[in-house]
């Protein structure tokens, strides 16, 4: 687990309103995410208070807009540490796993805070856990900035492959794992994060031609852990959703 980032507060990056819909319809309006007979209560609060329906949030994206890449920053730009190549799986996954980070709730939104987050993702999972690289394929902040994760994710991904992670223990050889900053027990990622969140699944159920409804799952769904936070994994279906009405 990463070293915890400590607080500074920074003004929230402004959001377009495409992308501001597509993570209200997320959020949906109301006290009941229901979709596909499966309600889970949405009485946990969000970092935000503003709730577009979905209708609004596929009207705002339009049908092409979950077929492009989103912007990824990459290794590079983070400066990540030298790793070994990973194993290169060549087929699309089965499933994309959404994780928490369980650290704080940072008011931090800014660029850099996400290059040290992958950063110190990095140290732990090499440093402490022994891995030979950062566990999961992408890391989303709470700002909305996604950066690449283990080495060959972003090429991988562009080709219809995958590389093997290390984050959903037996289920690595056939998923792609994202990691979202923050603790989601009793609350529900900020804007940015969902946004870009939706974006990126959309991206790669897109690559890897799944479908959501059956393919985004969070981390508790292969082992016994909380990841990625129960009022944040209650609302995996209506994101499932939303993404594919991204997909068209």
């Amino acid at each position: 687990m990463p070293a915890r980032p400590k607080h500074r507060k920074t003004q929230t990056p402004a959001m377009s309103r495409r992308r501001l819909l597509i993570a209200g319809g997320v959020l949906a309006a109301g006290t009941l995410l229901e979709v596909s007979g499966y309600a889970a209560d949405a009485t946990a609060s969000s970092d935000s208070d503003r709730t577009p329906d979905r209708r609004k949030a596929r009207e705002a994206a339009g049908r092409r807009s979950g077929h492009d890449m989103p912007r990824i920053r990459t290794r590079a730009d983070w400066n990540a540490r030298p790793a070994p190549a990973p194993r290169l799986v060549r087929e699309a996954p089965k499933f994309i796993v959404v994780h928490h980070t369980a650290t704080p709730n940072v008011d931090d939104y800014s660029l850099e805070q996400a290059y040290r987050l992958s950063r110190s993702i990095q140290s732990a999972h090499m440093g402490v856990n022994g891995w030979p690289d950062t566990g999961q394929h992408f890391t989303i902040s709470r700002g909305g900035h996604i950066m690449e994760g283990r080495q060959g994710s972003i090429d991988a991904a562009r080709r219809g492959f995958f590389v093997e992670g290390t984050h959903a223990g037996r289920a690595n050889d056939f998923t792609v794992g994202i990691e979202c900053e923050g603790t989601y027990s009793d609350v529900l990622p900020p804007e940015p994060l969902l946004a870009s969140l939706t974006e990126t699944l959309a991206w790669l159920c897109r690559q890897y031609d799944l479908d959501p409804r059956e393919a985004i799952v969070p981390h508790r769904h292969f082992s016994s852990t909380e990841c990625c936070g129960t009022a944040f994994a209650a609302a995996l279906p209506n994101l499932r959703g939303v993404v594919e009405d991204l997909l068209g």
